[in-house]
Parts: structure tokens; C-alpha cells; sequence
């Protein structure tokens, strides 16, 4: 058996019992640092709005005036590549499809993608709750085999270690299914408390760090609990999501490859998260 083939064998192997995988050096310095230019870029749309903006599956979500200096913070931006064109080739790179067909095959849609901005200090509201992805594929009719179906990547473009607020897991946590973990308002914000945990009978000495290189990807599953904690590094924590799912299992999404090809954003937007796209497009300050 060829190397690339022991190392896509272990992934999945890893990814089924643990509920998550490392994929090492996915993406190069070089192309990591085209990434976080865009990103950059993207931030400062943002920091000029100075607070939320919608304009249809497009948003920013930004903290205005946040302490200690009063400035805004870009937390977030959604499907930024229907304007950005270096985050439109980056969702339909190939590399992706070539990472997931062992796991949930060729003909993909895709739910997420995503911009995260952790900042430096505590009280910037880039912590992440203890949650798990399957509280937000909603309406839940409109997935199927979410457990099978259904993979989250994320890329690393600066260092994720433990002080920088790299993403905490609980392994194999994706075997119990949809926890019902109870959290009271939006999870990005929250401090991590390991009491949610202890409340669904989890264990936080179950958890890992998963320490990652800027062109490294992890992978999970969207019943894997997970959480993220604050930033008390020396830099900044940027992050890419994208989430695929199985096309045949989903009613919603962008279209992303098809038997393999990758599909370019085009024509009408889909409706993916954003309830309201079609009564009320924006764009709009919300």
C-alpha cells in the first residue's frame, strides 16, 4: 500500500472512532499566506461596516465598540465568496473533494464557509460554547445520515495551540448522537465551561487540543462536541471553516463538486442558512 493511501486509511480510521482527524500540511506556506491576505482583506470590510452586516447568505458579524480599546471586532464572516474571488477557488479547491470522498463520496453540497477571527484577550467574544455542529443544521428535514453524511474542515492559517484558543474536542463524543446540550443563547461568546459537559455525561478528561500549523486541516463531525477558548497568545487566530455534505442527504447548499468537478458559484444564491433570502436579500444592517 502506497504512503498517500496508509495516510488516507488512517484518517478515516481516526475520524470514525474518534470522531475528528488531522490532515498535516494540506495547504503551503505559499498558499496560506494568499489565504490570510484575503482574510485580511475581508477583515477590514468588516471593521469598516463597524457592526453587523447582511447582504443575502453573505454576513459579517461584528462586535461594535468592544473593550478595552472601543474598536469593533470581526468575529465572523459567512460565505464571503460571493464577492471575494481568492475565497470562491479556495471552497471548490480540489484537494477537498480528494480529502472527503473516502468518507461521504464525489457529488458534494456545501453548508458552511466560514471566516473566524479569534483576537487577543479575554472579553473580545471569540470563545466558542461546548456545542456540537448538529444544533445548527436546521431544519432538521432537510438533512439526512447527518452522522454519515456530513463533514466539517477547518484550515489553520496561524498556529492553534492551547494559548492561542485552539479548538478543544471530547473524542469519540460523536457516538452518542444529538446530546441535546442545553446553552442558552448563541454559542460564539460563551466562555467554555466544562459543567455542560459533566450535565450530558461527558467527561472532561475525555478532551483533546487539536494543535495545528498554519496549511494543517482537521475534520469532525458534526456530533462531536467541541469548544474554543480564549486567545492569551502573542497573535492573532484565523481560521477557515468548510462544511460538506453528501448532496443526495441535503436539501440545502451551494453545489460545490459534482461526481468530483469542482462547481463554481453562479446564478441565483441557494438557500442555505439565512431563512429569509429570498423575502429579504438586504443588503441590510441587522
Amino acid at each position: 500500500m502506497k504512503k498517500q493511501e496508509k495516510n488516507t486509511v488512517a484518517m478515516v480510521e481516526a475520524f470514525r472512532r474518534d470522531g475528528y482527524a488531522i490532515v498535516r500540511g494540506l495547504f503551503s506556506m505559499a498558499e496560506v499566506a494568499a489565504i490570510g491576505a484575503a482574510m485580511d482583506a475581508i477583515h477590514a470590510e468588516g471593521m469598516a461596516h463597524g457592526r453587523s452586516y447582511r447582504h443575502g447568505n453573505l454576513f459579517y458579524n461584528v462586535l461594535p465598540g468592544t473593550p478595552p480599546d472601543g474598536a469593533p471586532r470581526v468575529r465572523m464572516v459567512q460565505w464571503p465568496a460571493y464577492h471575494n474571488a481568492a475565497m470562491a477557488a479556495l471552497r471548490i479547491d480540489p484537494r477537498w473533494v480528494e480529502l472527503l470522498q473516502p468518507l461521504i463520496g464525489r457529488d458534494l453540497k456545501q453548508i458552511i464557509h466560514q471566516l473566524h477571527w479569534k483576537a487577543r484577550g479575554v472579553g473580545t467574544g471569540g470563545d466558542f460554547a461546548w456545542h456540537q455542529d448538529s444544533r445548527s443544521r436546521r431544519p432538521a428535514w432537510a438533512y439526512r445520515n447527518l452522522a454519515t453524511s456530513y463533514v466539517q474542515t477547518g484550515l489553520a492559517v496561524d498556529p492553534h495551540t492551547a494559548e492561542s484558543g485552539c479548538l478543544r474536542v471530547v473524542r469519540g463524543s460523536h457516538r452518542h448522537g444529538d446530546l441535546a446540550m442545553r446553552i442558552d443563547g448563541e454559542v460564539l461568546g460563551q466562555a467554555v465551561s466544562d459543567e455542560a459537559l459533566r450535565a450530558v455525561g461527558l467527561d472532561p478528561a475525555d478532551t483533546a487540543e487539536l494543535l495545528l500549523e498554519p496549511g494543517d486541516v482537521a475534520l469532525w463531525s458534526p456530533y462531536l462536541v467541541h469548544a474554543s477558548g480564549t486567545n492569551v497568545s502573542g497573535h492573532a487566530r484565523r481560521l477557515v471553516i468548510n462544511g460538506y455534505v453528501r448532496a443526495e442527504d441535503c436539501d440545502r447548499g451551494e453545489w460545490a463538486f459534482r461526481n468530483g468537478v469542482p462547481v463554481p458559484l453562479a446564478g441565483e444564491p441557494a438557500l442555505v442558512h439565512y431563512e429569509a433570502l429570498r423575502e429579504a436579500p438586504g443588503p441590510f444592517y441587522p
